[in-house]
């Protein structure tokens, strides 16, 4: 089995970091620090090694030190197997985010090709209890994680779904050209669903198959109206159907954008919004490591940010993930506000201080605590 794992990793101007070089072995990484030193900026460059606007979801423009104005770079390089990968991504002022992999210009979505990347923060402990769209993208990302071509169709469906609705919404009845659009829909969209369902199917397998100290959760996608029709020639007929009341709405309303995630707590039967804070959180956690499970099944591993993982979770769940991740043989990196967070680590990690001057974040490796 390859097990991906970064051996150098450059900020140069990303966020508080005005230049850091590190270098790993492999193992999962602990950095501990006070909030504000540069832990989860750390964690931000490494999720920009995948397509999106990585775990902040921020605007290339806005991660560059605002001082400098010159943009910023990571740049990393991967250990994949017998081979080593130079990948590198920056924005300059005013353009867009740009990638290179092995010295050659390449898309975003060739990132997730290369190594997938999963990401767990504070932000997402509210994932149960707010609305559909960030469940929506957690699934997408899990999905593309599983199945890289998914982010193709997913840009694919949201594109012919923008300019049907633009038709809509002006009016237009210009059929050949709702046809036309409506065809591509249900193509990508087709496509996007049943990866979305394979997605599932995969997460809750991989948690029966595992003895974990997190909790099983039954997972179901649901949808406020009808679900996407099974086939590409049923899906664009319902499209079809539904423009007199799509033009009144004045937006598609059959489609897999209107996807929600559902989970319940499988040995209490209970839904996750309705579950406590710290169940909540052994909830997302339980599906990171069985997403991780998944996809080394298909023979490699992910890259792994867990920020602020300790919150929320008691000392007993919190040495059950350090073990988990060490079984898996990720390359997992947490952080904490003190090194204490990581004593069941012993010297299976290597170990970072974070620390800021005057708005500069400074890292220093350190001997396992």
């Amino acid at each position: 089995m390859s097990q991906p794992h970064l051996q150098h990793l450059t900020l140069s101007q990303f966020r508080s970091h005005a230049r850091a070089r590190l270098a790993f072995d492999g193992r999962p990484v602990a950095l501990w620090g006070p909030n504000g030193s540069g832990k989860t900026n750390l964690l931000e460059a490494v999720s920009f090694l995948s397509p999106g606007r990585g775990l902040r979801r921020a605007a290339a423009e806005d991660v560059g030190r605002r001082a400098e104005g010159v943009g910023w770079k990571v740049a990393a390089t991967l250990a994949l197997g017998a081979m080593n990968h130079e990948v590198e991504t920056q924005a300059l002022p005013g353009e867009p985010r740009s990638v290179r992999i092995d010295g050659k210009a390449a898309a975003q979505l060739d990132l997730a090709r290369l190594v997938p990347v999963l990401w767990l923060v504070p932000a997402m402990d509210r994932l149960w209890t707010e609305g559909a769209e960030g469940r929506r993208r957690f699934l997408d990302r899990a999905t593309m994680s599983l199945s890289p071509d998914h982010g193709e169709a997913s840009l694919a469906y949201e594109k012919a779904m923008r300019e049907r609705n633009r038709l809509l919404k002006d009016g237009s009845r210009d059929a050949h050209w709702y046809a036309a659009l409506e065809s591509q829909m249900a193509q990508a969209g087709t496509q996007v669903a049943r990866n979305r369902e394979g997605t599932v199917a995969r997460l809750m397998a991989a948690q029966a198959q595992a003895e974990t100290a997190f909790p099983a959760a039954t997972l179901s996608i649901t949808y406020p109206e009808d679900p996407p029709p099974p086939t590409e020639e049923l899906f664009a007929a319902g499209l079809e159907r539904g423009r007199w009341r799509d033009m009144a709405a004045g937006r598609s309303l059959l489609g897999p954008h209107r996807a929600d995630l559902e989970a319940v707590w499988t040995a209490k039967g209970v839904p996750a919004r309705d579950c406590s804070t710290g169940e909540q959180k052994a909830l997302l956690v339980s599906l990171i490591l069985a997403n991780a499970r998944a996809i080394e099944e298909d023979g490699t591993a992910p890259l792994l940010l867990l920020d602020e993982v300790a919150a929320h979770l008691d000392p007993l769940r919190r040495a059950a993930l350090y073990d988990e991740v060490c079984g898996l043989g990720l390359q997992a990196f947490m952080t904490g506000t003190e090194p204490g967070l990581f004593a069941e680590l012993g010297d299976r990690a290597q170990y970072w201080e974070a620390a800021e001057d005057g708005g500069t974040s400074h890292l220093t490796e350190r001997s396992p605590t």
